[in-house]
């Protein structure tokens, strides 16, 4: 697998072979990151609402997937990353991030560990850059990483809230935090948006052998498929950040509510720590993470990095626009945390009124 690098966000689009579920009748390919699996199936409402009722899969094959193993992976990993990591019972999963030294968010990995080695998913293209950076830390340590991502696939499925991602004997899984705020994290949605009920997310990514899922979508087991269409719909809904999307060059965890799910403020020195604790105990962050809810006579919707303009100033950029089956044409946005709450943006060229996620006043 090799990858080509997007030079904007700094991830990368990778080259692996197209999944064997985009053969199946119907199915459109997604573009960009998540080039390799299918947008929808030709129904993508449909597929929004299988999801949501607790139905169905998405084709995630084109993560990559690390497995690190030996005695010092797990407090080795929670050095380097933002999240507490030792002491990680078995079978639990979380949600941690690497940063640069000024504090950006440079990748985001779903980690499980199952009590001989740490399986980390992450966004496809960037297994081979995490790869690299984890080796050049190892130093003498008792830890070994491999990409395993020619070997595993990765399929999507919602879960619910109580489930247990996984225990011994059942397939692997990273169960999703979003949006349980964390031990050691905190909030930046305003108390008024978190008092209202933060929209659920209930969502797993399953590990399987890569030649069982072959194997399994030629046979055409998969009947309730349902497209990254569908899954960004519900995402965006759910206000949950995805990296390469939400982010750029400059991101920090704070501007997306990151530090709910992904960061521990108690945990002890990690690369970019400073920035983290600066912003929280002594500043705000300069930007904030809305929804946007679109004006739905148009029919079109705003491409990713679209500006968000206050008038005639750009006070940001759309990081993912989508068509929710009930709330209609929705989008991301990160903008600039002075703009008022109560005011008409223009995404593109299109009206549109925010619903504040990450509070103004933070």
């Amino acid at each position: 697998m090799t990858d080509v690098t997007v030079a904007e966000t700094g991830q990368t689009s990778p080259t692996f072979p197209p999944s064997p579920m985009l053969e199946r009748p119907g199915a459109v390919a997604a573009e960009g990151q998540d080039t390799g699996v299918a947008w929808h199936y030709g129904d993508p409402v449909r597929e929004q609402r299988r999801l949501e009722s607790g139905d169905g899969m998405t084709d995630l094959s084109h993560r990559g997937v690390l497995r690190v193993s030996g005695p010092d992976r797990l407090s080795w990993l929670h050095s380097m990353t933002t999240q507490q990591l030792t002491g990680l019972a078995p079978y639990t999963s979380t949600e941690t991030l690497i940063l640069s030294p000024n504090g950006h968010v440079e990748h985001a990995l779903h980690l499980v560990d199952d009590g001989e080695a740490s399986w980390i998913t992450l966004e496809p293209g960037t297994v081979g850059a995490v790869e690299a950076w984890l080796k050049r830390m190892q130093f003498m340590l008792r830890v070994e990483v491999t990409d395993v991502t020619a070997d595993w696939a990765v399929i999507g499925e919602p879960v619910a809230r109580e489930t247990d991602p996984s225990k011994p004997g059942d397939p692997l899984a990273w169960k999703d935090p979003w949006p349980a705020p964390a031990v050691g994290g905190a909030l930046y949605t305003s108390a008024e948006v978190e008092a209202a009920g933060h929209p659920g997310w209930n969502w797993r990514e399953v590990l399987i052998p890569r030649a069982e899922f072959v194997r399994r979508a030629q046979a055409g087991e998969f009947d309730h498929a349902a497209g990254t269409w569908a899954v960004d719909a519900l995402r965006v809904a759910a206000w949950r950040p995805r990296l390469g999307f939400e982010t750029d060059h400059r991101t920090i965890p704070h501007e997306l509510d990151w530090l709910r799910t992904a960061v521990h403020l108690q945990k002890g020195c990690y690369r970019g720590q400073e920035t983290v604790a600066r912003v929280h105990n002594l500043g705000r962050p300069p930007r904030r993470l809305v929804l946007l809810h679109l004006d739905g006579s148009e029919h079109t919707l705003p491409e990713a990095g679209a500006p968000v303009m206050l008038g005639e100033r750009q006070i940001g950029r759309v990081t993912t626009s989508a068509r929710h089956h009930e709330l209609g044409p929705i989008a991301l946005a990160v903008i600039k945390r002075s703009t008022p709450v109560d005011v008409e943006l223009l995404a593109g060229d299109i009206p549109a009124a925010q619903d504040e996620i990450v509070g103004a006043g933070r």
